[in-house]
């Protein structure tokens, strides 16, 4: 099935020759590729140049690894969701190292979201439209019980599931990939930093984003995401400046 390819490097041949096996449905979902030694001997490297390429394709999201005599390397599946995965774990990855910074974050947010959010009240389905409503009675339910934090963790799932929703809802799966990649990452992060009441300010927007697209509303739900944005954008500015006195 595999051949040597001298032009590449050995390590670049083994991971190409595999992606492209994987991606065209040479190995489907769940199916165990052939062994490290099997696949030295087919592309004539050493199983260390094997590992490093299957290690690669792991990051990549394409396979799992899985420890043991019945185990191995294990194609995963290839889709909007395998993306949303890469996607995250990357950017989480690169958060930690600072390499970008939340401001950068929020730039693209807007650029995404917004028009996320139009085209969520245009083509948002019934379920999805209950499935928003039922997040924000938890988000209620959560803020009413008084021995919780306002600010409970469950605050910042609520909060990632109504985006990775409005991106779903937006008919774009690419789309929705990156804006739910994206609130994973960020949402918590931004609501753990905010007091009580600007916590409770985001909510009332979150509420409004949702009744807009449940509404229907494109243009609402497009002005009430730039507004749920920008109410980032000025805590990143205030805490900016505070850092610079």
């Amino acid at each position: 099935m595999f051949t040597p390819d001298r032009v590449r490097r050995p390590r670049e041949q083994v991971e190409k020759q595999l992606r492209d096996a994987i991606v065209s449905g040479t190995f489907k979902k769940g199916e165990r590729l052939p062994s490290e030694a099997t696949l030295a001997q087919d592309f004539q490297v050493s199983r260390t140049t094997v590992r490093e390429a299957l290690r690669v394709l792991v990051s990549e999201g394409l396979i799992s690894k899985v420890p043991g005599a019945g185990g191995g390397s294990f194609v995963q599946n290839v889709d909007h969701d395998s993306l949303r995965n890469l996607l995250s774990g990357s950017l989480e990855t690169i958060l930690k190292f600072g390499a970008l910074t939340l401001d950068e974050v929020t730039v693209v947010r807007r650029l995404l979201e917004v028009p996320a959010a139009r085209l969520a009240a245009d083509h948002r389905t019934p379920e999805q439209a209950a499935e928003l409503q039922t997040l924000i009675a938890r988000q209620d339910a959560i803020v009413a019980d008084s021995g919780r934090d306002s600010r409970d963790p469950e605050q910042f799932e609520i909060g990632q599931s109504i985006y990775t929703i409005v991106g779903e809802a937006s008919g774009n799966r690419l789309l929705g990939s990156f804006i739910a990649a994206i609130s994973q990452v960020t949402i918590g992060v931004y609501m753990r930093e905010l007091p009580a009441d600007e916590a409770e300010q985001a909510r009332e927007v979150t509420r409004s984003l949702v009744d807009a697209i449940v509404a229907g509303d494109a243009d609402l739900a497009e002005e009430t995401m730039a507004t749920a944005l920008g109410q980032i954008e000025d805590r990143h500015r205030l805490a900016a400046s505070r850092a610079d006195r």
